[in-house]
């Protein structure tokens, strides 16, 4: 038999290579596996799904062992459900009213309010709520829901209706935010009632007795006022007890007391009980000169722009008015008195100074503020800490940079820094003419298109390009509006400023924070006890 040529040859079968085998059995092992596991996944999903009760109507879901707080947030408890119900509930209650069906309306609320006391039974048990508990509810409600939704209040009405109702009430929420920053504005603004009656009792001693002025005329005629050795503080503020607890924090946390002068003006509502509690109490041998705003015959119109200001009948209208672009804040006296005006001026109250560190009345002073008085401000006129770590304490939050008198002369980001603790070179100041400086831009600002009010935006352009910043713990802010400072920045602090409506001589100052204040109240005065029980 001739043999097919090898085109036409049948193929020879061949065996698999054993790897080939090998590969084939693990990927069957693999998909046992993944079955296995998917299996077993399903079973879990089947175990959490809600589970329809045959007799009731209702679904059930699985309950681990929780509170009712815990629980509200588990999407599965009979505490979600109900909060649920309860919100639609209460629309639909809304609805209901519109339309007159006062009844529905009435078995909506009722339910509710029966809801509301099965939940705060719960929270105050801190247990979690039962099925026979909450399956009436739930089952009673949503008949009530179902109800309503055939009344044909559909999902359309709901929305607008909620809609508006929604607007209302933001509405009403930013009037109440409004009226309580009014409220908490006036509320700051008052003065306690154990600090007025201190104030009579003290003016009451002045008046009555001559011993008194005796003491003070000597401190008036004291050379240490002059001497330019010594370390010179000044305080401008009408609270007595808030300039003594100033004094007292800084005469506490220095090592030579009697090398401290303080020097304090008031007004003359004020100037006889400040004279009184200064010249009958001790201060470890630290010299306080109080002068009294009046005194200060050359501060008038024709040459300060802001006393000007103050005294012109369209700005009272301004501010009495209350034509504030409902800002509460600039409502605050503040902002219209002369004594917070005065820091632009201590080079000529006090001629014959050379450094001073000016400190606010709402500061309280932890560590020895001497060295200040050796830094080197390399020419600077203001030594101070500057506020800019945070974007909204830039020059373009204070002042109006649409105008071009500033958008042509000063950068909107330049940093700013804050008043309360200032080491001012007089020197330095006078050879600038600062304060010719402050009057320029004050009358600049003669229409308020500048900035509207306060002393810090005419500061930060007085003193642009000469202020040297200091380290941030020698001032840290914010005591009276901040309450999530952090601890260990206040306790590094030098002086800690409780700037912001929250002050600690109120009742509603920062508990936390008060007590860095009142450890410098001498509340063992008799005048101060008998204040505060009568």
């Amino acid at each position: 038999m001739r043999r097919r040529a090898a085109d036409y040859r049948r193929p020879v079968r061949r065996k698999f290579s054993v790897w080939i085998w090998v590969l084939l059995g693990l990927l069957c092992i693999a998909g046992f596996i993944f079955l296995f596991f998917l299996q077993n996944q399903e079973f879990k999903d089947r175990v959490e799904q809600p589970i329809l009760d045959q007799k009731s109507g209702t679904l059930q879901f699985p309950h681990t062992n929780q509170n009712v707080t815990d629980e509200s947030a588990n999407p599965n408890s009979y505490a979600r459900q109900l909060l649920e119900q309860m919100t639609l509930a209460k629309a639909y209650i809304v609805i209901a009213k519109e339309h007159n069906n006062h009844h529905l309306a009435w078995e909506l609320t009722s339910n509710i309010r029966t809801c509301q006391f099965l939940l705060s039974k719960a929270a105050m048990k801190n247990t979690q709520m039962t099925q026979q508990e909450a399956q009436p509810l739930i089952k009673t409600l949503s008949t009530l829901i179902f109800k309503a939704q055939e009344s044909h209040y559909d999902i359309a009405t709901t929305i607008m209706t909620m809609k508006s109702h929604i607007q209302a009430l933001e509405e009403r929420a930013n009037a109440a935010t409004i009226q309580s920053t009014l409220f908490g504005q006036l509320a700051s603004e008052s003065l306690p009632k154990n600090l007025h009656c201190l104030n009579i009792k003290l003016l009451s001693d002045w008046l009555t007795n001559n011993t008194l002025h005796d003491i003070t005329n000597e401190i008036k005629n004291s050379p240490r006022l002059l001497d330019n050795n010594l370390y010179h503080f000044c305080v401008f503020s009408d609270n007595l007890l808030a300039v003594s607890a100033v004094v007292n924090s800084t005469i506490s946390n220095t090592l030579h007391p009697k090398q401290i002068v303080f020097h304090v003006v008031t007004n003359e509502a004020n100037y006889g009980a400040m004279q009184a509690w200064f010249a009958t109490n001790n201060f470890k041998g630290c010299t306080i000169e109080v002068k009294k705003i009046e005194d200060l015959t050359w501060l008038t119109s024709s040459y300060s722009p802001v006393v000007k200001k103050l005294t012109q009948p369209e700005f009272r209208a301004y501010y009495f008015q209350g034509s504030l672009d409902n800002e509460p804040k600039f409502g605050n006296p503040k902002y219209v008195s002369l004594l917070n005006h005065l820091r632009f001026y201590i080079p000529e109250i006090y001629p014959h100074l050379e450094k001073v560190i000016f400190l606010d009345d709402d500061v309280i002073v932890q560590k020895d503020l001497t060295p200040l008085f050796l830094l080197d401000l390399h020419g600077n006129v203001n030594g101070a800490v500057e506020t800019c770590l945070e974007s909204f304490h830039r020059f373009y939050k204070y002042l109006n940079f649409s105008n071009p008198v500033l958008s042509s002369k000063f950068d909107p980001q330049a940093c700013g820094w804050a008043f309360g603790l200032n080491v001012f070179d007089l020197v330095a100041w006078r050879n600038a003419n600062v304060t010719g400086v402050y009057h320029f831009w004050e009358e600049q600002n003669s229409e308020g298109m500048l900035w509207k009010l306060g002393t810090l935006p005419p500061g930060l352009l007085a003193f642009y390009g000469r202020t040297e910043p200091l380290d941030r713990r020698w001032h840290v802010l914010g005591l009276g509006y901040d309450m999530n400072i952090d601890n260990r920045l206040i306790e590094s602090a030098s002086v800690v400023h409780f700037n912001g409506n929250l002050k600690p001589w109120l009742k509603f100052g920062i508990g936390k924070y008060k007590v860095l204040w009142e450890q410098y109240v001498n509340r063992s005065h008799p005048y101060l006890f008998d204040c505060v029980v009568n």
